[in-house]
């Protein structure tokens, strides 16, 4: 990129020229143009100038329009004024337009400026600002004139300027007014609309200085405007209002407001509409406009009578003008104006931007207005306009008073919108420059601008504030209520309502942000059901809140009027619905009424229920909400504290008329409301036991009650109760009846004929035993399960009934027989359901039954019994010598006796403890009898007695026998099993007749595993057969075996040892053996002969191994644990192992489980540490010289290294003490110093991961390079064949292996030529170091982060330039990696193919590079063209010249092998025949004489070859070439044979040049690929006359396709050729070369490549024959003559001369075929027009002799 220019520099060079200077040229007619197109107002003319009358504080202004009749339509006849009206508003055109105001005459400033455009009036108190105003005369006028005071100015054209010219004026024509006269450019135009104009006059008229306004038509008053307003009364700022701006450059200083009034007095013919066809295609024609056909597309959406009302009032309207168009008609409008002084504050530097732009600056104090009406201005002001229909037509006023929206008035009004009903005048608000809006846009303006409409607002709002206070003053001056204001109050709300702005929306948003948002507080004065108040203290109501009716209120008719202004109200927050807070504030203020409560616990409750409000805000009104009630009705007087209640009674529950505590709302006020909303509110439905509670805590007349309502003393009270408790009894809950019960138990609530008493002491009145018990009286509706429940008695107490029955005869109580337990259990059986729970409780725990006696039924004992410790009288009971009940005569557990001995606790079954009781006793005296009943009762009944409930193991008496134990020994259930196999670990087993029924028992089939294990680590087998028992048995159990067991065991040392010695020795001893004994997870399963001598292998049988397994042991060592094991005992190991070659094969198996072996963290840090690893140390037998002298070269065979050479020593080492072989040079070097791991990649891998280094990271090389060589093309070539064979080379890596890929080579490898490179190797840490001399160096240039491969001149060792570059290619290279690098290198593609190799890419490559040359060669030989022309058209000319200086004709020269029978080239090829034997018998001593002896030594026999192959040489010997004789062709002679004898001599002209080289450009072109696979060149003879022994043979050649060449060249191989298999390899060096020699001599012609050809004989003597344009050399003659000392400069220059005369001889046959005088001339003529460029090549070959290499052979592809 270039450099950056100094344009300041520039431009002050250009200003600093002595060029003339030249002024800036203005087209003022175009200018004028432009400036006017921005003025697109209807009345932009006359806003102009009434702007100037303005600005010269003008109070009248005169506006006259002068027509011209119309030439076409004559005047009518009548002389009524309105026919003469309505022809000149129809017919006339416009003449001229004449604009008087009575203000300041002009002075000088002003003529100045008038005569000037963009030059605006200074004064910041004017309206005008940019000075081009008075130029929109021009759209209409060509030439205005302007007259005020003395003077006069002019106007005029010349041309596309604009010139003036003014004049002093006589005082007759002097006047004090400014005259404007404008004559109209087109005389057709027609009188203007007078409604538009009148209303445009009138609203002009508003914020003005100006007081009248006369519009003249000729002679007619059109119109008159008066203004005049009333004194200015200052408004006092709210408190509440901010009067600064947001940014602070304008403040409000104070306000003023001003009643103003507009009189109009016009003639009726402003509304009249003519007809559309009276115009008379003057102006207006019948073809709809736009305008109406939207108006008719808008109309589609109304309903037809609403466009026929329309039509029907215009049409009065018009009807009613047209009687009475020259009438004249008087309105007035009246209007409020808030002005208010305006102090700006500026920068400086923001008041030079301001100046800029407006030409001038920004004013210090300004003003602006607000155009407003009040309610009673508006109604006066439709008053005065009538509502006649001539009224509605001459409406002046509809734009003064804003019905949709008012504008911006920058002095008059502009397009621009303010969004609300109120004009706004705001002078200093700077426009667009045709006025017709505000400048949003220039930066500084816009800034302005913005503060402009902000204050505007903020003017709004102080305007909204004094209408409020107007309307509040309104209220207290008139004691009026606030409906009378209401509609004064819509008006104002709709005033100041804002709408959408146009055409910038943004004016609204600003004046309405501004207006909204200048409060001090968040708030604004509103209409109020209670006055004018702070929008704060005012509320929207929703709905009837008539509970509160003291919050003040919107009035409903406002927010339906107004909704607009309202709702910016409440989206700016200053009006707010009302809310909870307000509510509670109201209602706590003061209390309400009856009626209020009922208001407020419906709503309170809707708006719980709905989620309106939550319950803490109800609760906070309940709170405060405090009710008085009428003095009407119960409970007059009362007050009701809302807060306190927590109840709403249930008249379904609690009958309305009973008292209730004063928490429960009283039932009148509920009655009403659905239980969900009163339960929404927090309160609970007074349930019956509060209730109860409440009327038991308030008995004996205390607090709410009084005595007759006491339910323990008043019976008619508890008879009133008592039925409403019992009709709820059934629906109340366990505790709450419990409660009930609680409560009435000990009070004395029950009445009876003996008073009230507590219920235990009452008595149903069924019970009639005795006559004197208290029973209940005068409860009706009670349920009996009530009064029960309170324990009202059925039956009659025990101690009671023992008292007065247990001494009464049986039967009757008056006789003397006692009752028995029999008669005493069917008494109670009988009254079973009325007998307390108390009774029942007593009957239980008294001794009232006896046992029998011996086990005889009517046998009694004396003592007595609890009926629970007694059994049932059954016989399998009997013999189990239990207590059993005495029952005379036939006991029945299912009748009545039986059901209530059995409440009572008399035992059917006994239990299992007792009958263990009985088994563990019986076996104690040795009763087997016993013990053997009761075992057999316990299995027989187990399950019908639901023993198996009970869980046996709690019990610790012994009471089962074992199997072989003796009748005594008895154990628990728990401590004995059925599993018979346990037995070996000591534990005892159940009898082999009970263990069918061990379930029953709760014996279990196994100890519990926790205590098998802690048994086997304590006593772990002794012998292998005990071992085996005790694992089998384990491994049956597998399952049971949980993970903390498995823990405890795999660690134990339990698993026996026994030594295979010792063990062989026990058998033949007889001796037990003697184990030691390690944890299963140290041992290991089978027998292994690799890891046996290490580790310890056992085997007890599949069971058996199968527990061992689950105990951690395995068939063999995992990986870790190899390698924890050879870590710590790596000599043991090795020892064991007596052989490297195994210790290898464990480190090859730790290597392969590489990646587990590093989760192990601990582990691998002891591996990286331990000395483990294997390492070889080379002890060489005699001292060794590696200092002193240089070992031999790396190609050598490496089997040299291991011939006596040293020994290997294995050595243990830790990873740091061993290198790895990346290196096999240094390694060579230093290898008796290093300790060396195995040279195999899994083992390498292994130690590299362990921290073992790479020889190459331990040796620097230090290269230092010679001098760069100035020829690089050697490193050229050689760049580009690394580059290529680099993807070959790292093809087959995987992507972690490659260091830099071959797109990294392309990018930053660089390939240099020096003359020397020496390589030091210092190996660190020993003080070794190494010199030797290379041919290829890698360094990096650490500026540009690049690598140089740098080689030496001369011979290049493509091995060690692949050493050099493999540490840039690969992460860790490998000794073979060079090896295949070199061969990648060195090979040409043929061979790399043919072994495999995927070359088709390069190859692809390879010929586009063959197309780029093939292009370049056609250019060539195109400029060669173009030059033959040339040449051809000068040959013509110089040959007409001398045609036309009088030669004669002359025989032309014949080119040789031209076509002719003419007399002319017949006699030229007589003379040459002449010639040809004069020379017969000489040596020629000609251009190849000469040629050949410069370039050639004379005996050097490729010389000879070639002076046989031109001709030269017929009568030298051939020289012997490989034991072969080549017969060469006879001479060449300088005529051909053919051709008579010239008969004449006469002067020939030479042949003209052009002509020679077209026919070698065209032997050229002729040359053509040869496409067949086999060439066949059949013998041909011709026979020369005059000569017997001369003969021109080409011998046959019959070849056979080989090979393809990169380069394009194909290789054939003669069929008689045996070695065809062996050739290519053999040969491929020399065939390369060969090739490179042809194409850089086919290049000196621009031959393509594809038409060289090589073959190959092993007979013959032809060097190279041309097939159909394909040149084919023999590489025989090419091998023998040269290929030997090729890498000398010269032998190459020799080489490549003899084939280049070789190709000029071949190209001279595709013009002449034979061997002829032509043929020879045509060779001739080659070598002469391309000597030039041989020489030029072979000169820079001699140059760099040595300098050149022969870099990269050509790759061939073997087809």
């Amino acid at each position: 990129m270039a450099s950056p220019l100094d344009y300041s520099k520039l431009r002050a060079q250009t200003l600093g020229s002595a060029l003339d200077e030249e002024a800036v040229t203005v087209n003022t007619r175009a200018l004028i143009d432009k400036v006017l197109a921005r003025y697109s107002g209807e009345w932009t003319v006359l806003r102009e100038l009434l702007q100037n009358a303005a600005d010269a504080s003008a109070s009248s202004v005169t506006i006259k329009f002068e027509t011209l009749p119309s030439p076409n339509v004559p005047v009518p006849n009548s002389n009524e004024p309105s026919s003469t009206l309505k022809h000149i508003i129809l017919h006339h055109t416009l003449r001229r337009l004449v604009v008087i105001n009575d203000g300041h005459a002009f002075g000088a400033n002003d003529w100045s400026r008038l005569k000037r455009i963009a030059e605006g009036n200074p004064d910041e108190t004017k309206i005008g600002a940019f000075g081009v105003g008075f130029y929109s005369v021009f759209a209409d006028c060509e030439e205005p004139f302007v007259s005020s005071g003395k003077e006069a100015m002019a106007f005029y054209w010349k041309g596309n300027s604009l010139f003036t010219r003014r004049l002093q004026l006589s005082e007759e024509h002097t006047r004090p007014e400014t005259s404007f006269v404008l004559d109209y450019r087109e005389k057709t135009s027609p009188v203007p609309t007078l409604l538009s104009l009148c209303q445009f006059l009138a609203i002009s008229l508003t914020f003005v200085g100006l007081e009248q306004i006369e519009l003249w038509i000729d002679d007619w008053l059109i119109l008159k405007l008066n203004k005049k307003g009333a004194s200015s009364d200052s408004v006092t700022l709210p408190k509440d209002v901010e009067t600064k701006t947001t940014d602070g450059m304008m403040r409000v200083l104070g306000v003023e407001r001003q009643r103003v009034q507009i009189d109009a007095d016009s003639i009726n013919i402003i509304g009249w509409r003519p007809p559309a066809d009276t115009f008379g295609g003057n102006t207006t024609t019948n073809t709809p406009s736009l305008r109406s056909f939207f108006s008719r597309l808008a109309a589609g959406s109304s309903s037809d009578g609403g466009i026929t009302k329309a039509a029907k009032e215009e049409k009065a309207v018009q009807q009613a003008l047209s009687g009475d168009l020259a009438g004249r008609s008087r309105a007035s409008v009246f209007l409020h104006i808030t002005t208010a002084n305006i102090r700006t504050t500026v920068s400086t530097s923001f008041s030079h931007e301001l100046q800029r732009a407006t030409k001038k600056p920004p004013p210090a104090i300004t003003k602006l207005a607000i155009l407003t009406s009040s309610y009673d201005e508006f109604l006066a002001s439709r008053t005065s306009s009538g509502d006649l229909p001539v009224h509605q037509g001459v409406n002046i006023f509809s734009t003064v008073l804003p019905t949709k929206s008012g504008n911006i008035f920058i002095g008059f009004p502009t397009a621009q919108t303010t969004g609300l009903l109120a004009h706004i005048s705001a002078p200093s608000v700077i426009p667009t420059v045709e006025r017709e809006s505000i400048d949003l846009v220039n930066q500084r303006v816009k800034t302005w601008n913005i503060e402009m409409l902000r204050i505007a607002g903020i003017v709004s709002r102080i305007a909204w504030s004094s209408e409020m206070q107007s309307i509040k003053a309104k209220l207290i001056r008139d004691h009026g209520e606030v409906a009378s204001v209401v509609p004064e109050a819509i008006h104002a709300f709709k005033q100041f309502t804002f709408y959408d702005s146009t055409p910038s929306s943004r004016v609204r948003q600003i004046v309405e942000e501004a207006f909204w948002t200048c409060n001090k507080m968040a708030s604004i004065d509103i209409v109020s059901t209670q006055g004018v108040l702070p929008s704060h203290d005012v509320r929207i109501a929703t709905e009837n809140l008539s509970f509160v009716n003291g919050i003040p209120l919107l009035p409903e008719e406002v927010s339906k009027g107004a909704q607009g202004f309202v709702s910016k109200l409440r989206e700016y927050g200053l009006l707010t619905e009302i809310t909870v807070s307000d509510i509670r504030k109201e209602l706590g203020s003061k209390a309400i009424s009856e009626i209020q409560l009922l208001d407020f616990l419906r709503w309170a409750g809707r708006k719980t229920v709905g989620g309106d409000i939550n319950v803490t805000m109800i609760r906070s009104l309940l709170d405060v909400a405090v009710a008085t009630l009428s003095d009407a009705g119960e409970g007059s007087g009362q007050v009701i504290v809302v807060g306190s209640i927590k109840y709403f009674i249930n008249a379904a529950r609690i009958p309305a008329d009973l008292p209730a505590p004063s928490t429960a709302m009283p039932f009148r006020f509920t009655k009403n409301l659905p239980g969900s909303e009163l339960e929404a509110l927090g309160w609970e439905e007074l349930q019956i036991v509060p209730w109860l509670r409440w009327l038991v805590e308030n008995t004996g007349g205390q607090r709410d009650l009084t005595l007759e309502n006491d339910l323990t003393g008043s019976p008619p009270f508890a008879a009133k109760v008592l039925p409403v408790l019992s009709k709820q009894w059934d629906s109340l809950s366990q505790s709450s009846k419990a409660t009930i019960v609680e409560l009435l138990a000990s009070r004395t609530v029950i009445p009876t004929k003996r008073g009230m008493k507590r219920p235990a002491e009452a008595y149903f009145a069924s019970v009639k035993l005795f006559d004197d018990l208290p029973v209940i009286t005068s409860l009706h509706s009670v349920k009996d399960k009530f009064l029960v429940a309170l324990g009202v008695r059925k039956t009659i107490e025990l101690g009671v009934v023992f008292d007065r029955l247990m001494e009464a005869p049986s039967g009757n109580l008056s006789s003397g027989t006692k009752w028995s337990h029999v008669d005493l259990i069917r008494y109670l059986a009988s009254v079973r359901d009325d007998i307390p729970t108390d009774d029942i409780k007593r009957l239980k725990s008294t001794a009232i039954c006896p046992a029998e006696v011996e086990q005889t039924v009517n046998k009694a004992s004396s003592k007595r019994y609890k009926v629970g410790e007694l059994f049932e009288p059954k016989d399998s009971l009997r013999s189990l010598n239990l207590p059993i009940l005495q029952w005379p005569g036939v006991y029945r557990s299912g009748s009545s006796e039986g059901k209530f001995l059995a409440v009572l606790g008399l035992r059917a079954t006994p239990s299992v403890p007792e009958l263990v009781e009985i088994i563990s006793k019986a076996s104690a005296v040795n009763n087997l009898a016993l013990r053997d009943h009761a075992m057999t009762y316990f299995i027989s009944n187990h399950h019908f007695n639901n023993y198996a409930k009970f869980d046996t193991s709690t019990i610790r008496i012994p009471f089962l026998y074992l199997h072989g134990g003796s009748a005594g020994q008895l154990v628990t259930s728990t401590e004995c099993f059925t599993n018979e196999r346990a037995a070996v670990l000591g534990f005892p087993i159940l009898a082999r007749d009970l263990q069918p029924h061990a379930l029953k028992f709760g014996v279990a089939p196994d100890p519990p595993m926790i205590e098998c294990v802690i048994r086997l680590i304590g006593a772990p087998p002794k012998t292998r057969r005990e071992a085996r028992e005790v694992f089998s048995y384990f491994a049956g159990r597998l399952n049971d075996v949980g993970a903390d067991s498995v823990e405890r065991l795999s660690g134990a040392g339990i698993v026996p040892i026994f030594r295979k010695t010792q063990t062989t020795n026990a058998i033949l001893s007889g001796k037990s053996e003697v184990a030691r004994y390690v944890a299963p997870r140290m041992c290991f399963l089978g027998d292994s002969q690799t890891y046996g001598d290490i580790f310890d292998f056992v085997d007890f049988g599949q069971e058996a191994n199968t527990f061992l397994l689950k105990c951690g042991s395995k068939h063999e060592p995992s990986k870790v644990e190899l390698a924890q094991m050879i870590v710590r005992e790596p000599a043991r190991l090795l020892s064991v192992f007596q052989s490297p070659e195994k210790y290898l094969g464990l480190l090859r198996n730790l290597a392969d489980s590489l990646r587990a072996l590093k989760s192990n963290k601990t582990l691998y840090r002891e591996m990286k540490a331990a000395p483990f690893l294997l390492a070889c140390r080379v002890v060489s037998t005699k001292p060794s010289k590696t200092q002193s002298r240089t070992p031999h070269h790396e190609g050598m065979d490496e089997s040299d290294d291991d011939d006596g050479t040293g020994i290997n020593e294995w050595v243990l080492a830790s990873a740091s003490q061993v290198v790895i072989v990346d290196d096999f040079i240094s390694y060579s070097l230093f290898k008796d110093k290093l300790l060396a791991a195995p040279q195999e990649e899994v083992l390498e891998d292994f130690y590299f991961n362990l921290g073992a280094p790479l020889l190459s990271t331990i040796v620097q090389e230090q290269p230092r390079i010679g001098s760069i060589v100035e020829d690089q093309r050697g490193a050229v070539k050689l760049q580009k064949l690394v580059n290529e064979r680099a993807r070959l080379f790292l093809h087959d890596y995987p992507s972690d292996a490659v260091q830099h890929d071959a797109r990294w080579l392309e990018k930053n490898l660089a390939v240099q030529t020096v003359r020397s490179i020496s390589l030091r190797r210092t190996l660190s840490g020993y003080n070794l170091s190494h010199t030797e001399t290379r041919t290829a160096a890698v360094m990096q240039d650490q500026r540009k982060a690049t690598h140089t491969l740098w080689v030496s001149a001369g011979e290049l060792d493509y091995f060690q330039v692949s050493q050099a570059l493999l540490s840039l290619l690969l992460a860790r290279p490998k000794p073979h990696s060079a090896m295949m690098l070199e061969t990648l290198l060195s090979t040409d593609l043929l061979k790399l193919r043919s072994r495999g190799y995927n070359v088709e890419r390069i190859l692809r490559q390879k010929a586009a590079e063959a197309r780029i040359a093939e292009d370049q060669r056609q250019k060539q030989l195109e400029e060669e063209r173009k030059q033959i022309q040339e040449a051809e058209h000068a040959w013509k000319q110089s040959e007409q010249q001398r045609r036309e200086d009088g030669h004669g004709k002359q025989a032309g020269l014949p080119i040789p092998g031209a076509f002719g029978d003419s007399p002319e080239q017949k006699d030229s090829e007589k003379q040459n025949k002449d010639v040809a034997e004069s020379l017969q018998g000489k040596r020629p001593r000609g251009l190849f004489s000469a040629l050949t002896k410069r370039l050639f030594d004379e005996n050097d026999r490729s010389s000879q070859h070639l002076q046989n192959f031109l001709g030269n040489n017929a009568r030298a010997p051939a020289p012997e070439v490989s034991q072969q004789q080549f017969l060469p062709p006879p001479p060449y002679t300088p005529r051909d044979s053919k051709q008579p004898k010239p008969t004449g001599q006469q002067t020939e002209a030479v042949t003209a040049p052009h002509q020679l080289h077209q026919n070698l450009l065209s032997a050229i072109n002729a040359s053509r690929p040869h496409d067949s696979a086999n060439v066949f060149s059949r013998p041909q003879t011709n026979t020369i006359k005059e000569t017997a022994s001369y003969c021109d043979e080409r011998p046959a050649n019959d070849l056979n396709f080989l090979a393809n060449l990169s380069s394009g060249i194909m290789i054939f191989l003669a069929k008689e050729v045996t070695s065809r298999d062996t050739f290519l390899e053999t040969h491929s060096s020399g065939l390369n070369t060969f090739s490179g020699i042809l194409v850089e001599c086919a290049n000196v012609f621009g031959i393509p490549r594809k038409s060289l050809q090589i073959y190959y004989d092993e007979a013959g003597g032809t060097i190279a024959f041309n097939k159909g344009g394909s040149y084919f050399c023999n590489y025989r003659f090419f091998n023998q003559l040269h290929l030997g000392g090729m890498e000398r400069g010269e032998k190459k220059a020799e080489a490549m001369v003899y084939w280049w005369v070789v190709l000029c001889h071949e190209l001279a046959h595709n013009i002449v075929p034979d061997h002829s005088s032509d043929h020879s001339y045509y060779t001739e003529s080659f070598v002469m027009q391309y000597f030039g460029k041989m020489m030029v090549k072979v000169s820079q070959l001699l140059q760099d002799t040595n300098g050149v290499r022969q870099i990269a052979p050509g790759l061939i592809d073997v087809d």
